[in-house]
């Protein structure tokens, strides 16, 4: 494209420029006959170009006219553009500096107010980082390969000789490279270096989604949530095993410590009543202050007492879903429902949420927004059909992205349940309004009825084979459910006469290996976590600290870890393992529980430093 770009240059329409305005003066065929350099006198020959009707007072008006024509072929010229393409790409640096007087106030930006870096190897973090810093008004960004370069390139393209007219041409040659190639290619390099860096920062982006939507569920507990806070209480919800909401009140365990011992008093009645199997607190203000003190309620060491990262929840309870679900509940009610449950099942809570809001990645608000929907749609729907949709139990929001249905099939699946009661087998799906046969092959597979009529719908076996399953149990004389329960049976057969032209033996493995594990989540287990005890906010954390911390978010420099103070802390790609390593992922995963040892801390800037080295 950039060379057809190059080609058809000279012939896109263009608005008034110098050089068109010297054409409207007649001075095209000076341009020409200087630019041959073919032994004439430039001054001799301008001189039979002066018009004062026209605009051209003087020798020297009509040489610079004719300059202007020569710099706009220059810039226009396929091979010289090429070259100085290949120049910026391969000796181009990028420069970064402050504004003057923006300091202060641009003081996050503070590692690029004296930048300089190649081209060729800026990595993707660091270019979006300048970008935004000149967007915000803190940065000047610059692209510059070596002048001299540049010159003598054009120079020994355009200049023949030294004579009197090479001059007039060396002239034209350094102010078109000045006024319109170097901006040019400039602003080129700019366009392609943005566009490689979103495509890293999205792939970035998509990964660390994928990890955070395959976190590991505690499955269907009854909870007690809470949205902690200081001034305006702890907001409480109690939710049952489907996520229905139970109760909610509101707590206020900060406020004395009269007003501690009734609340304590309030939470273990509630645990009691309502049979709580865990307590999920949300990570943000207040977090730490509510988990100390539930923990010293006393309460049965079989309820699970975990810290949830909240990123998103505020947006979940302003949205048009929380306001569907929860019309009369306010928004704080809505986001302790959203921490409960994002507990229980991460997938199914965060799928109501938009990706950006979730708080991982880098710089993804800074990228093409449509590239960026695009792959995290993909990124959903990928996950949500791996680890499979309980048709039952599932929202709206999370069946339209099954393969096969949408936004309007999703609320036709949710309104015939809700009219008719559960589904009891996956052939009742094509009761719905407006689901084909087609849409029932695509998306089957991915809906699970556990409990149902079949003990095949609460596997990843199509409706498509069941007829396969069904004659492997009637030839071993057993059920469908035997056959699924006993490792013995399976081993009986011989999968080659069940092989058919449109069932091959790839097919029939993984049917057998579905059987093994029928609806088995590919999730990894829940495991408890708890933080350092030690620590609660930036100012007890010390270098030398060897502290419990999750993987938030992973981006191209390195990883951050919410070591529970309210501030993640980053452990830069040079510190994540003794060995040298090109990308983060291959050591570390988003919501992976980790030791790491504190490396320092800079209170004002509120950053931490951390390490994952064993010699650190």
């Amino acid at each position: 494209m950039t060379i057809l770009e190059d080609i058809y240059l000279p012939y896109r329409p263009k608005r008034r420029t110098r050089a068109t305005i010297a054409k409207e003066k007649g001075l095209e065929p000076l341009a020409k006959c200087i630019l041959a350099q073919a032994g004439a006198d430039p001054l001799a020959e301008a001189a039979s170009f002066v018009n004062s009707e026209k605009g051209v007072d003087s020798v020297e008006d009509a040489l610079a006219g004719a300059r202007d024509i020569i710099a706009e072929w220059v810039n226009e010229e396929e091979d010289a553009r090429r070259k100085i393409r290949k120049l910026f790409f391969s000796k181009g640096v990028f420069q970064s500096t402050v504004i003057s007087g923006e300091e202060e106030s641009g003081i996050k930006y503070k590692d690029y107010f004296e930048w300089e870096e190649p081209v060729l190897s800026a990595p993707s973090h660091r270019i979006l980082a300048m970008r935004r810093g000149e967007k915000e008004g803190f940065l000047v960004m610059r692209v510059i390969p070596p002048q001299d370069e540049a010159l003598d390139i054009l120079e020994s393209l355009f200049i023949k000789g030294e004579q009197a007219a090479s001059e007039q041409v060396k002239l034209a040659v350094h102010d078109s490279y000045k006024r319109l190639l170097s901006p040019s290619m400039e602003t080129e390099i700019r366009l392609e270096t943005k566009k490689k860096a979103d495509d890293e920062a999205i792939k970035v982006f998509t990964q660390n989604i994928r990890q955070l939507l395959l976190a590991p569920a505690l499955g269907q507990k009854n909870v007690l949530a809470i949205d902690p806070g200081f001034r305006t209480g702890c907001k409480l919800v109690c939710l049952n095993r489907q996520g229905k909401l139970l109760h909610n009140d509101t707590i206020y365990p900060h406020m004395s410590e009269q007003k501690a011992v009734q609340e304590q008093a309030k939470i273990i009645s509630l645990c009691e009543k309502f049979d709580i199997e865990a307590i999920a607190i949300g990570n943000g203000t207040a977090g730490r202050e509510t988990e100390t003190f539930i923990r010293k309620i006393g309460l049965p060491k079989d309820i699970s007492i975990v810290m949830v990262n909240e990123s998103g929840a505020s947006i979940y309870s302003a949205s048009e879903a929380a306001r569907e679900e929860f019309p009369d509940y306010d928004i704080t009610v809505r986001g302790a429902v959203s921490i409960g449950r994002r507990l229980c099942d991460p997938l199914a809570e965060l799928v109501k949420i938009d990706p950006k809001s979730i708080g991982v990645g880098q710089y993804q608000h800074d990228v093409d927004q449509g590239k960026l929907k695009n792959s995290l749609d993909d990124v959903v729907m990928s996950c949500v059909n791996a680890v499979g949709v309980e048709v039952n139990t599932a929202s709206r929001q999370l069946l339209r992205y099954v393969s096969g249905l949408g936004p309007q099939l999703a609320k036709n699946i949710v309104s015939y349940r809700n009219e008719h009661g559960p589904f009891c087998s996956r052939n009742e799906l094509k009761c719905v309004p407006k689901l084909g046969r087609k849409t029932f092959e695509q998306a089957a597979g991915f809906l699970r009825i556990r409990q149902g009529n079949n003990p095949l719908d609460s596997s990843a076996v199509h409706p498509e084979s069941y007829h396969i399953v069904e004659a492997m149990a009637k030839d071993l004389k057993c059920s469908v459910s035997e056959l699924m329960r006993k490792e013995n049976l399976r081993k009986e057969i011989d999968l080659k006469p069940y092989a058919t032209d449109t069932v091959g033996l790839p097919t029939l493995n993984d049917i057998m290996s579905e059987l093994a594990k029928p609806g088995r989540d590919p999730r990894d287990k829940f495991e408890d976590f708890q933080f350092d005890e030690r620590v609660g906010k930036i100012e007890d954390v010390e270098p030398g600290m060897k502290l419990a911390g999750i993987i938030t978010n992973i981006t191209a420099f390195g990883a951050f870890v919410d070591i529970g103070v309210h501030q993640d802390g980053l452990i830069h790609i040079s510190q994540l393992s003794d060995r040298f390593i090109k990308d983060p992922n291959d050591i570390v995963k988003v919501h992976q529980k980790v030791k790491v040892n504190v490396l320092g801390v800079d209170v004002k800037r509120k950053r931490i430093s951390l390490s994952l080295k064993k010699t650190a």
